[in-house]
């Protein structure tokens, strides 16, 4: 299991929290996702087998969203 800490733009409200975190735990490979408003980021924890930090950074910005820095 890896994790990993993603800088997020755009995020403004709960809602927008809500929204990264079921695109994020949507994905198969992903075990949990914590999204923070205030921090303006996330915690991932994934299955680096099934799933890469691509494929999480193309559902954020299918989301509305953008990652500007991983970690």
């Amino acid at each position: 299991m890896a994790e990993s800490t993603v800088n997020i733009t755009g995020m403004t409200c709960g809602h927008c929290v809500e929204t990264v975190t079921k695109a994020l735990e949507g994905l198969s490979g992903v075990n949990k996702a914590s999204v923070s408003l205030e921090d303006q980021n996330a915690q991932i924890s994934y299955d680096e087998g099934t799933i890469g930090i691509p494929e999480i950074s193309k559902a954020v910005t299918e989301a509305g969203f953008e990652i500007i820095s991983t970690q």
